[in-house]
């Protein structure tokens, strides 16, 4: 295993392999050299766009990229969008490298090992091998010349516009074209067909550094710019489609809600009255985006006459809009259904919706009560009477139903203005859209080690690096592991092997990665110490000993990575700088600590969970008392973590975990938190806390994982693992295994978890 000098780990050569297989992302390069590309004009000119515009970021704060080459971008559908995932080597304005050759041995998103080709392109190690050579401008290939240069990169923005517009058959067409064009000798076909293009290639390659064009005229230039306001609006109009699905989907549940209601008794007046408003509101958001230009009229011209390439993911779907007091179920479904055969393109988009509204019915008590509870809110924040909106909470679980004439009819009508309940509808609609998004949890790939059946093997803690290549285990066994996760997700094998072992002397409790430094990984353990390790060279590299029992918790700042901090059973919180021996602060409470978190984009602001039932949040910079006490739990608090800068959630060994807005209450103490989240069992466990885009994942006592959204208290998705007997081979009922931690892949649907007997599972939301 090594580091690269740009700072990402390789092992087994294995590499980046960030293919189609991960969002649907491929290499520029491989984009590039597909089989049958065909040149499109606006296609071509968004793509280089993009690089330009990266290139021309880093001009304007006196960097020269020079790794401008496509190998080192990756191309996301659907709209082409172009990322740069190569660590910029960094050179300043004048000439001078940072760090040269850093990104030489960058290796492309791929899906596998080996010379691929075929269905791919040209062999992909033959064009790696000659592609930096024509991406070198004529004054660095001289050897008295410097590093890359503002000039150079404008060079290789003009190799990059060739082969943009220049599609071959077959390598050694392109070898021959590629070498020509070191002499600026343009194909006959480019200088017909693209004429504008050509001439700007050759201006951006010209042999004297002075007179190619600045970034600043490349990006003004005509033939860029001539096609942009015609992709602008295609898009646009693909995301007011997308828009008015979502809010078509929230019409599917008031609708039928509604009906529900109506069917109960004429006691249930004032509930038809408030979702009545609600479902006028929907109706009004749709009239208003079918109302913003003619996007979707365009689209669905398109989409009828066959120009959308992927039709399943657009098309326009009529609905039939019975009348608010008298919903015909029927009726509407066999308009939705008629709908579908006059027009073939909603098929696939009303299949979707369908199979959501499935989703939505099998959830629906749950989700009915949590839209009461959000009306409520409303109720309570627009100061209106909330008798009878109470009322209607309550009678959510089947009691009696409330007067006629109550002052619910006033609060639906009159009881608050269009921008109060269009924010709370957007909160709703959004946690709707993604609690209904994914229908399971399945396993993508299971861990499988030789000491699997080892009595201490329980995983304490699991973690991914910097790029979510790599992930490390710790636990009572006291080794850190770390394996490669492509390995494991892609090789099905008998035993997985890490690819770096690190032994410790005592039990482990918590790791965590630094997120600058790829190799560098923190730990904590039951003895006190907290270190620093070096998983390139598997060891030690920095020793923390002033805790007094054992240090449950230990995490990196993201915003500034030289900081760690720690918390203790012995009541303290260490503060640590990796530029200074011992410790730079010491924050001291009442009780155990049992979490430890610094704040996302800020060095300065901490969260801690304590065993006296509380959290406290400490600015760094006068750490005599916590600027905030959130108080609400009724058992340890054994993790925080930040949903961002200014949300957190807090999981506890009272069976919940909590979500608190720091945002809506100025007062030292906030008691009221947003979300109380229930459905798991936790009495005395540490059972893991990740969070991923609004997803909570936690762990169970009962052997099992759950994931929750923020918008809503219930579980969305939950997962067993299952138990077999070494001897027989059968599975049992093992009361005493319990999920024992649990993490994202960043920001993404995989979970990776583990539990008390050293089962890990990569869990995918599907």
């Amino acid at each position: 295993m090594e580091v690269s000098r740009g700072g990402a780990v390789a092992a087994g050569g294995g590499g980046a392999r960030r293919g189609e297989e991960e969002g649907g992302e491929v290499s520029l390069r491989e984009w590039l050299d597909r089989p049958g590309r065909a040149v499109e004009a606006p296609e071509c000119l968004h793509v280089f766009r993009q690089v330009a515009e990266a290139v021309a970021d880093a001009h304007a704060q006196g960097v020269a990229v020079g790794s401008g080459r496509p190998s080192c971008f990756v191309v996301s559908p659907p709209f082409s969008r172009v990322a740069f995932i190569e660590s910029a080597s960094g050179s300043d304005a004048s000439g001078s490298d940072a760090s040269e050759d850093a990104d030489h041995d960058a290796e492309p998103p791929r899906r596998g090992h080996g010379e691929e080709r075929g269905e791919k392109g040209f062999p992909l190690k033959s064009v790696l091998a000659m592609e930096l050579n024509w991406y070198t401008s004529p004054e660095e290939a001289d050897d008295s010349g410097g590093g890359a240069t503002f000039a150079s990169d404008v060079y290789r923005l003009g190799v990059l516009l060739f082969e943009l517009f220049c599609s071959f058959e077959t390598l050694e067409e392109k070898m021959r074209a590629m070498a020509n064009l070191r002499y600026r000798v343009l194909p006959p076909q480019l200088l017909l067909k693209w004429p504008k293009e050509a001439s700007f290639c050759q201006l951006m390659m010209h042999p004297v550094p002075d007179t190619r064009p600045k970034m600043s005229e490349v990006l003004q230039s005509e033939f860029l710019n001539q096609s942009r306001n015609s992709l602008e609006e295609r898009e646009a109009a693909l995301r007011l489609r997308e828009e008015i699905e979502e809010q078509e989907l929230l019409l599917d549940f008031l609708l039928q809600l509604q009906k529900r209601k109506q069917d109960i008794a004429d006691n249930l007046q004032d509930t038809v009255a408030f979702l009545s408003s609600d479902i006028n509101e929907v109706l009004h958001r749709q009239s208003a985006l079918g109302q913003c230009g003619n996007f979707s009229i365009e689209l669905d011209k398109e989409v009828s006459s066959g120009t959308v390439e992927d039709q399943s993911d657009f098309g326009s779907r009529k609905r039939f809009r019975p009348e608010l007091h008298a919903v015909d179920m029927e009726e509407h479904s066999r308009s939705l259904e008629e709908c579908s055969r006059t027009v073939p393109s909603s098929v696939v988009i009303q299949e979707s919706v369908l199979s959501k509204s499935s989703r939505l019915m099998k959830n629906f008590k749950k989700l009915e009560t949590a839209y009461f509870l959000a009306r409520s809110k409303l109720a309570r924040q627009v100061g209106n009477p909330l008798r009878s909106c109470d009322q209607v909470v309550k009678r959510t679980t089947g009691s009696a139903v409330g007067t006629e004439g109550s002052s619910i009819d006033d609060f639906a009508l009159e009881g608050h203005s269009g921008r109060r309940q269009g924010g709370w509808m957007n909160s709703f609609l959004e946690g709707l859209c993604r609690y209904l998004s994914f229908s399971q949890l399945k396993v993508r790939a299971e861990l499988k080690q030789c000491d699997l059946l080892n009595s201490s093997n329980l995983v304490c803690s699991v973690g991914f690096d910097r790029d979510n290549e790599f992930f490390a285990t710790a636990g009572v066994n006291k080794k850190i592991k770390v394996f490669e996760y492509n390995m494991i997700v892609n090789e099905h094998r008998d035993i997985h092997y890490p690819v770096v072992e690190m032994s410790n002397k005592s039990k482990l409790s918590c790791i965590s990665w630094n997120s600058y430094m790829k190799s560098h990984i923190a730990s904590s353990d039951f003895d006190g110490l907290v270190q620093v390790w070096d998983v390139t060279r598997r060891q030690v590299f920095v020793e923390m000993r002033e805790h007094e029992r054992r240090v449950w918790s230990v995490d990196f700042s993201l915003a500034d990575p030289t900081k760690l901090v720690s918390g203790s059973d012995d009541g303290t919180v260490k503060l640590w700088s990796m530029n200074q021996a011992g410790s730079v602060g010491t924050i001291r409470t009442r009780a155990n600590v049992c979490s430890v978190q610094f704040q996302p984009d800020s060095a300065r602001s901490i969260a801690i969970g304590s065993a006296d039932h509380k959290i406290y949040c400490y600015d760094l910079r006068n750490i005599r008392a916590p600027y905030c006490t959130l108080v609400g739990h009724t058992k340890t608090v054994s993790y925080v973590k930040y949903v961002d800068a200014s949300t957190i959630v807090s999981g506890s060994t009272d069976n919940s975990l909590k979500l608190w807005d720091l945002s809506t209450n100025q007062a030292r103490v906030i008691d009221n938190p947003v979300q109380t989240f229930t459905g798991h069992t936790n009495t005395k466990n540490f059972v893991g806390l990740s969070i991923s885009d609004g997803y909570i994942a936690t762990g169970s006592e009962t052997n099992e994982v759950f994931v929750y959204h923020k918008a809503f208290p219930m579980p969305v998705l939950a997962y067993k693992f299952n138990v077999t007997d070494p001897i027989s081979g059968q599975e049992i009922d093992d009361q005493s295994q319990f999920i024992s931690c649990v993490c994202w892949r960043g920001q993404s649907s995989t979970l990776l978890s583990a539990n008390s007997s050293g089962n890990i599972k990569v869990l995918e939301m599907d």
